[in-house]
């Protein structure tokens, strides 16, 4: 079995399908709807190897929770992929900035994901 990841996305839907598609992938997958939800998990489960999070979410966003991540030094080696439907250009540039590992679009295109995190949970 592969090592954890973390799913932090306000809309069920979307953990629901992200994960199907993960878990038939072979990887363990536990969801968060918030990200203090997602923190909290992060700070108690030492085997989440990726963090995959939502940028727009109501009260912390994935911007605001990627600060609290990269400055609790716990947690600040996790990897993070920030998943957004914002596509626009300089959306990527902000996400990194901020502190993500990496980066996709939504909807999510399986393949590259595979990609940026097996390396991470293998």
């Amino acid at each position: 079995m592969k090592g954890k990841l973390l799913i932090i996305d306000d809309d069920p839907r979307n953990i629901f399908a992200l994960a199907a598609t993960l878990k038939a992938k072979g990887f363990q997958c536990l969801s968060a709807l918030s990200a203090e939800e997602g923190i909290a998990f992060m700070k108690h489960d030492k085997a989440i190897r990726v963090v995959l999070l939502d940028m727009m979410m109501p009260e912390m966003d994935g911007y605001e929770a990627l600060g609290v991540i990269r400055a609790d030094k716990e947690l600040a080696g996790l990897t993070v992929v920030a998943v957004t439907a914002q596509a626009m250009v300089g959306d990527r540039e902000k996400c990194l900035e901020a502190g993500a590992d990496n980066y996709v679009s939504k909807p999510i295109d399986v393949d590259k994901l595979l990609k940026i995190i097996t390396p991470h949970v293998a």
